[in-house]
């Protein structure tokens, strides 16, 4: 039997509970549980004038940018319309039914005023590393780095090649807020500074992101997201923004391991890394920090024309001096200096070479030095850091590690597919690290919930 039809006819009066309609196993019952806004208004207090008209809640908006970061709403205009229609939406924000929803563009003017000014993203994203800590799911001992690209909100018809690029000419009075944080970071070495080599192009609307193709693509302007992780639970325990280069993406994990020891007194054990940050500077600042390095030595000594390379050398450290495979000697100095402005400076680069008699001599020199009277051979100042590198490389440890570090890679890989992150939408070097700090706190969040789910409440009898 076919049953009545449903007419829509509008009750005097409703009783309605949010709490009733969010489904119990609902992420932001659990979520909710890890976030922790009471101290938000008094670390925003001074930001805000005690004339005028009331603001809105600065928790409120907190809660919204949550909600779009952890279910990759990118646009503003879109989350208040999701807020404004989901009940969970509305239930995790502290809204009742008949509660307004802020106007998109309240989004804009609190990111780009009270809560860059006071770093507050920065505070939010700590304090869910330290619950993540209390918890449990951060030993602090094995921890993995790496960088993942992001495409600006920038594009090539609105860019000048770098020969017409003149940035002394901007009037930061009359230039965009991208444009004035890019003059404002040129001696950052995170950006401006960390390399003088200029880019292809410049973008107008966004000076400060990297034109790259590192894709083996296309070329587009972008940003780089530089994770620090401990792989017990893959939780990002620091996360840092900087240009699309290899220098900037190296200088990053100091500054990250630099400020994890601060923030949350962590030291780690190792640090498991890619070749990119094998470079000997950095294995000398590691093992200087006593850190084992779980990270390929980027090492271009090797030779390619079947002749010995330096590691057939034996390195001799007490007598300063590398050994042959024929057991000859080559020595950087022959001779004692008084004058101590002479002789090994324990920088830079340091040469050794074998007599050359010896290896006119030498039955063996085809295999050594076929177009040279003497060998000689180049030893960087971090040589004996990258030499612990390669020493760890035979362990099995370091095999444990090089699996490990691929649990950066999925978050990467979470970051651009779940949460949708594969391109920003704000500009400049502040609007970009306001990005990644929402979405590696988002990660952190979805991480707690997944380890932690909310209890489900039983039925009445």
């Amino acid at each position: 039997m076919m049953g009545p039809k449903q007419e829509a006819q509008a009750a005097l009066f409703y009783e309605f509970s949010l709490e009733d309609h969010v489904p119990q196993d609902h992420l932001l019952r659990s979520i909710d549980r890890f976030v922790d806004l009471s101290d938000i208004r008094q670390y925003l207090a001074e930001f805000y004038s005690h004339t005028g008209r009331p603001s809105i809640d600065p928790e409120l908006l907190i809660r919204m940018l949550l909600v779009g970061y952890c279910f990759g709403i990118r646009s503003e205009r879109r989350l208040c319309e999701e807020v404004h229609l989901n009940l969970a939406y509305r239930w995790f924000c502290r809204l009742d039914l008949s509660d307004p929803i802020p106007n998109h563009s309240t989004f804009s003017k609190n990111r780009h005023g009270r809560f860059r000014e006071s770093a507050l993203l920065r505070h939010l994203f700590e304090k869910t590393v330290a619950r993540c800590i209390a918890d449990g799911l951060v030993s602090g001992q094995r921890l993995a780095a790496d960088a993942s690209l992001i495409e600006a909100d920038a594009n090539k018809q609105n860019s000048t090649p770098k020969e017409d690029w003149d940035h002394s000419a901007i009037d930061p009075r009359d230039a965009p807020r991208a444009v004035r944080e890019y003059l404002d970071v040129l001696d950052d070495a995170a950006f401006g500074a960390a390399s003088t080599v200029e880019p292809k192009f410049t973008s107008h609307s966004d000076p400060s992101s990297q034109w790259t193709a590192a894709r083996k693509g296309p070329a587009f302007f972008s940003y780089s997201t530089n994770y620090l992780i401990d792989t017990d639970h893959s939780v990002i325990v620091d996360v840092e923004g900087t240009r699309s280069i290899r220098q900037a993406e190296v200088g990053s994990v100091r500054t990250m391991l630099d400020r994890i020891k601060d923030r949350h007194d962590i030291d780690p054990e190792r640090l498991i890394a890619d070749s990119a940050y094998g470079s000997g500077p950095m294995l000398g600042w590691l093992v200087g920090r006593d850190i084992n390095p779980h990270i390929p030595v980027l090492d271009k000594a090797g030779r390619t024309d079947g002749t010995w390379s330096r590691t057939d050398f034996e390195w001799d450290p007490d007598n300063n001096q590398y050994i042959c495979p024929e057991g000859e000697p080559l020595k950087q100095f022959r001779r004692n200096y008084s004058d101590p402005n002479r002789g090994p400076s324990g920088k830079g680069v340091a040469k050794y070479q074998a007599l050359k008699h010896t290896c006119q001599a030498c039955p063996s020199k085809p295999k050594c030095c076929p177009n040279a009277d003497a060998r000689k051979i180049t030893r960087e100042e971090h040589e004996d850091a990258r030499q612990v590198a390669r020493d760890i490389a035979t362990t099995k440890q370091y095999a444990i590690s090089m699996r490990l570090r691929k649990k950066v890679e999925m978050l990467f890989a979470h970051l651009k597919r779940i949460l949708g992150l594969g391109r920003l939408r704000l500009r400049g070097p502040c609007g970009a690290n306001d990005e990644f700090l929402l979405a590696a706190t988002a990660q952190n969040l979805r991480k707690l919930a997944k380890i932690f789910p909310a209890p489900q409440q039983t039925g009445k009898a």
